[in-house]
Order: structure tokens, then sequence, then C-alpha cells
């Protein structure tokens, strides 16, 4: 069986919503593109390299993909943007066989519900910071997920 990895990834620190009409609009901070760019560092040290990205339209999360330094095919999905975690998992679930990393940048509570979704007993109480990255492992299909091992974390700080 093959081996899949998924990778959530919560876009990083964004700009005061109050600055902005509508939170879709909202941009990175300075501090967002510092961090997310150590989260692409983070992710080459651990030769974390995705097959494909699936990415939230908002404008943070695509500013957070632009600074990872990855070289993946993305796919721009307002329902990530919307959640829940089940409507997300059903995302996944559709991803094409060849794929064997899937990146996904997205939102919380959508990525950590997603991720104790799961694996239940791994982030326990606590969900994913800003720039978190949750990595899960399974054996299978796409179209079979629904449970996968945490086996790394990390917080991309720049």
């Amino acid at each position: 069986m093959t081996v899949r990895t998924l990778i959530l990834l919560r876009h990083a620190k964004a700009a005061d919503p109050d600055d902005y009409a509508t939170d879709i609009e909202r941009p990175l901070a300075p501090r967002g593109h510092r961090d997310a760019a150590a989260a692409g560092a983070w992710l080459r040290e651990q030769s974390l390299r995705p097959d494909a990205v699936l990415c939230s339209t908002a404008v943070r999360t695509r500013e957070t993909l632009a600074e990872l330094g990855i070289d993946a095919p993305a796919v721009f999905e307002h329902r990530i943007y919307t959640g829940p975690a089940l409507d997300t998992l059903e995302l996944l679930q559709q991803v094409g066989v060849t794929v064997e990393t899937l990146l996904l940048v997205g939102h919380n509570p959508t990525l950590s519900d997603l991720s104790h979704e799961l694996a239940p007993y791994a982030l326990k109480d606590r969900g994913l910071a800003t720039s978190g990255i949750a990595v899960h492992r399974f054996e299978g299909a796409w179209s079979g997920l629904s449970t996968a091992e945490l086996t790394a974390e990390h917080t991309g700080r720049g």
C-alpha cells in the first residue's frame, strides 16, 4: 500500500481585521511573511515536498503559500475558507491517486478540527497556531482517508 502524507498548514499571522472591509481580503502582517518563510524552510529541512497543494482563496493563505517556496501545482478552493472540517475532509477524499504528499493551506478552527478528526488524541486540547504545521501519514487512497497518524508538528517562526 502507498503511504500518503498530508501536511496541514495554518496561514501565517494576518494583518489587523479592522483595517479591511472583508475577512477574505486580509493580507499577511510583516511577521506573517517571515513566519511563512520559516515554515517553508522547515518543510524543506524535513524533506516534505508536496506533489500538490490545496489552498484557501483568502489573501493571507495565498501569501502564505507564496512565501513557502513550494514548487507544486496549487488549486485554490473557496470551501477551505468556509470550512468546516468534515467538508474539507471530503475535498481531501477527492485528491487524485498520483498525489503522495499533499499540502493544505487553510484556517482555524477548520485545520485544527481536521487534524483532531484524523488523529483524535494527537493535538489534545490545543490547536494549530498561526504558521502551525501538522503532518499526518496514512496508508491507502485519499478516497478512504478517515484517520491518519500525526507524525510531526512545527510552528514556523522567523
